[in-house]
């Protein structure tokens, strides 16, 4: 049976084996009744002399979730078959790209009897609770760069001299403090508080300071931020309105850097606590807890994949070929998979290439070498898949991460 879910308009087909429709039904009802839906595809099957019924979706939105819990409780089969391949499918249908219900609802039949479709995971509670809070955590990060990225234009617009102040102006707890001093008191103009002295500014600074999680005052920083606050530069026509707004950007910034606090805090004691892969995953050198969570998050259970090169695929980061005859185009990643998978992975790279050695080795092979020598960019896309590969062994094997075993297969090119 194939289902073509909606908010309240459900259309189902059942067919045969080989795809010929033996019976339709149209319902009025939500996800959570729909009962009576599978109870009369499993009559129906057995009036067709079929044994049982297996029943297949698309796996969008939330209502495929209960409707796998339904079958579940009449054990019934169910599968899920992914929307690009039933896109697909209506295009090889007649050449056009015309859709309905009803004819969404055969294609998905026929493409479970045809065997192009997957049993969706089945996740427990702890793994289910940790993707969730994986997705919270992307939004809350993905908020969080928006601010700095539109904090920083302001501040380029109005007050340009202020993002010289520090090396790493939004790294640094100094520079925050500083800058909610300033976007807090100046009414628009952060020349008014030069003639505060630098040792009032510097103390207020100082008591800013604990909301923004440091404890240490830079006085090379914060004395910068002062001269800054006499800078020229700035288009004077928009620079009121932009520092309001920038004052506001401030603050957003500073609630989503709080919530992403609880949230990671929250990822790692299901890692901790409910799982307990805490010790294993951070076994791998520079690899931290709140790095291994996410990533963990998208891949679920690594136990469900069958090899390390399962989940590699799972994030779509094995290498695809190009090539036809004598022609040898250039290989890419396939990008079928989890793009958040990705990115958590590449995001981890990032960091815990200068403290893993094997990593590390691995890097300067792949663009060293004579053949086939990669860029910076292509280096950085092929460990992730070695680190996915590496998070597999070390979960389902439960044993930590081992060098040597890791870094054999990147220290032998090298050597020879």
């Amino acid at each position: 049976m194939g289902i073509d879910l909606a908010d309240v308009k459900q259309v189902a087909v059942l067919t045969d084996r080989d795809s010929r429709v033996l019976a339709r039904q149209r319902v009025s009802a939500r996800a959570w009744d729909l009962e009576p839906l599978l109870e009369w595809a499993h009559q129906m099957a057995l009036e067709h002399g079929f044994a049982g019924v297996t029943v297949g979706c698309e796996p969008t939105g939330h209502r495929w979730r209960v409707l796998e819990q339904l079958a579940a409780q009449r054990d019934l089969p169910f599968v899920c078959v992914n929307p690009m391949l039933v896109g697909r499918a209506r295009e090889t249908e007649d050449y056009t790209r015309d859709k309905s219900d009803d004819k969404d609802a055969v294609l998905i039949a026929r493409l479970v009897a045809q065997l192009h479709c997957y049993i969706p995971e089945r996740a427990d509670q702890s793994w289910a609770r940790l993707r969730q809070l994986g997705a919270r955590r992307e939004r809350l990060v993905t908020e969080a760069v928006a601010c700095v990225q539109q904090l920083r234009d302001l501040l380029e617009c109005a007050w340009p001299g202020v993002l010289g102040a520090a090396a790493d102006p939004f790294g640094s707890m100094n520079w925050c403090a500083a800058l909610a001093v300033v976007l807090d008191r100046c009414g628009g103009a952060p020349e008014r508080l030069s003639r505060w002295g630098m040792a009032r500014f510097e103390a207020a600074v100082v008591r800013e300071l604990p909301r923004w999680g440091g404890s240490r005052r830079r006085r090379a920083i914060i004395e910068a931020v002062f001269v800054a606050l006499v800078d020229p530069r700035a288009v004077w026509a928009q620079r009121p309105g932009a520092l309001e707004r920038a004052r506001g950007v401030l603050a957003d910034w500073h609630a989503v850097r709080a919530r992403l606090v609880e949230v990671e805090t929250r990822m790692v004691e299901v890692l901790d606590n409910e799982l307990g892969l805490t010790e294993l995953v951070t076994s791998i050198p520079g690899i931290s807890a709140v790095g291994a969570a996410a990533m963990l998050a998208e891949t679920g259970d690594p136990t469900r994949f069958d090899s390390p090169r399962a989940l590699v695929k799972h994030a779509g980061l094995c290498p695809r070929e190009n090539a036809s005859g004598t022609f040898r185009g250039r290989s890419h990643i396939s990008r079928r998979g989890r793009p958040r998978l990705r990115l958590a992975a590449w995001r981890a790279v990032w960091g815990a290439l200068p403290h893993n050695p094997v990593m590390a080795t691995r890097y300067r092979y792949l663009t060293t070498r004579e053949h086939n020598r990669l860029t910076d960019g292509q280096a950085r896309a092929a460990l992730p898949a070695a680190l996915l590969r590496w998070l597999h062994v070390i979960t389902t094997k439960n044993v930590p991460f081992d060098a040597r075993l890791a870094g054999a297969a990147e220290v032998m090119p090298v050597a020879a």
